[in-house]
C-alpha cells in the first residue's frame, strides 16, 4: 500500500477498523425489513433526514435506540442509504445525529415493492432543504400520535395536477412546502417557509427582503390563488420559522406593515440550529405558532378552534 493510500485508508477507519462517516465496509443480501422500509418511505417523502427523527418515526414500535442505529448503519452497508457530504460543513457537525438520504438502489427497491410516490421534496441549497425536511417530518411524526394524519404535497397537487409553483403576475411564488393536516374530517393547509438566517443582515435589507415575500403571500390570499392553482378549500395558513428570535421578531413588525388579508394567516415560530433543534420532534406540532396581532396558532387538534 502506497503512502498516499495508507492516509486515505487512515482517514476512512478508525483505530479499530470499524466505520466512519467517509467509509463503511459494505454488505451483502440486506433486505429492508418492514420497520426500515417506513423509514426509506420517510425519507421519501420528506428529504434527508437525521438519526433521530427516523427513530422517532417507529418508536412506537422499537423504543431502543441503539439498536434503531445499529439497523440504521446496516442499511447503509447494505447501499440503500447514504451519508450526505454536505452536512459536514453545517453547524455543530460533529456533534449532530447523522443525517441519512435515500440512494438509487432505495428508490429502485420502493419502485419494487409497489411503494414509491411522487414525492416533493425541498429544493435548492441543500442546507436549506434539510431544514425544510427536518420541520415537516418533525410535524408529520408528532401528528401521527396525535391521530392526525398528514397530508403530503403531492397528494395537493394531484388535485389539479398542479405544481407548486403559484403564478403572480409575470412572477411565481413557491412554497419551501406544501403540506395539510386531516384531522378526522376536518382540514387545514400549510405553506411552508423556512429562514436559517442566511437573508441579508442589515435591518435594512432585511426588511426589504421580507417585505418583498410578505407581498407576494399577500396577492396570493388576495386573489385567492392558491385555492385556484391547488385546488384548496381548507383554511390555509402560511408558516414561516426562523433560527433567530430577532429575526422573528423583525419579520412580524414587517407583516403587521405588509401583510394585508394575509397578516392573520401567518404564523412563526423559533427553531435554532443546534443540537436541540436537530432531535426536536414535537415543538413544530406542538409548541405555538406567533401571530403578528392575534392569538397564537397551535397545529394540534386541541388548536383547531385557532387559524
Amino acid at each position: 500500500m502506497s503512502h498516499t493510500n495508507l492516509l486515505q485508508h487512515k482517514k476512512q477507519t478508525d483505530s479499530l477498523g470499524r466505520a466512519t462517516f467517509h467509509h463503511i465496509a459494505p454488505l451483502a443480501d440486506v433486505r429492508p425489513t418492514s420497520r426500515e422500509i417506513r423509514w426509506l418511505k420517510h425519507i421519501e417523502r420528506h428529504g434527508p433526514l437525521n438519526s433521530a427523527h427516523l427513530h422517532a418515526l417507529t418508536e412506537d414500535t422499537h423504543r431502543c435506540k441503539d439498536t434503531s442505529l445499529r439497523q440504521l448503519q446496516k442499511l447503509r452497508a447494505g447501499g440503500f442509504l447514504m451519508l450526505p457530504r454536505q452536512q459536514r460543513f453545517t453547524e455543530y457537525a460533529d456533534f449532530n445525529p447523522y443525517i441519512y438520504d435515500l440512494t438509487k438502489q432505495a428508490h429502485t427497491h420502493l419502485i419494487d415493492l409497489g411503494r414509491a410516490e411522487p414525492a416533493v421534496r425541498p429544493t435548492g441549497h441543500w442546507g436549506h432543504g434539510a431544514a425544510v425536511s427536518s420541520v415537516t417530518s418533525a410535524i408529520e411524526i408528532a401528528a401521527a400520535r396525535d391521530d392526525v394524519r398528514y397530508i403530503p404535497a403531492h397528494e395537493i397537487l394531484a388535485i389539479k395536477q398542479a405544481s407548486l409553483a403559484i403564478p403572480i403576475g409575470n412572477s411565481k411564488l413557491i412554497p419551501d412546502q406544501l403540506f395539510a393536516l386531516d384531522y378526522g374530517g376536518r382540514y387545514r393547509a400549510f405553506m411552508l417557509e423556512v429562514d436559517r438566517g442566511t437573508e441579508p443582515k442589515t435591518s435594512s435589507a432585511a426588511r426589504k427582503s421580507y417585505a418583498s415575500s410578505i407581498e407576494l403571500y399577500r396577492h396570493v390570499i388576495e386573489q385567492n390563488l392558491h385555492r385556484t392553482t391547488y385546488g384548496l378549500k381548507a383554511t390555509t395558513l402560511i408558516l414561516w420559522v426562523f433560527s433567530r428570535r430577532s429575526n422573528e421578531q423583525r419579520f412580524l413588525d414587517v407583516v403587521g406593515q405588509f401583510g394585508g388579508p394575509a397578516k392573520n394567516l401567518i404564523c412563526t415560530q423559533v427553531m435554532p440550529n443546534d443540537r436541540a433543534a436537530q432531535t426536536t420532534i414535537s415543538s413544530c406540532y406542538g409548541n405555538n405558532w406567533a401571530r403578528c396581532q392575534s392569538a397564537p396558532v397551535l397545529l394540534s387538534r386541541s388548536g383547531l378552534k385557532t387559524g
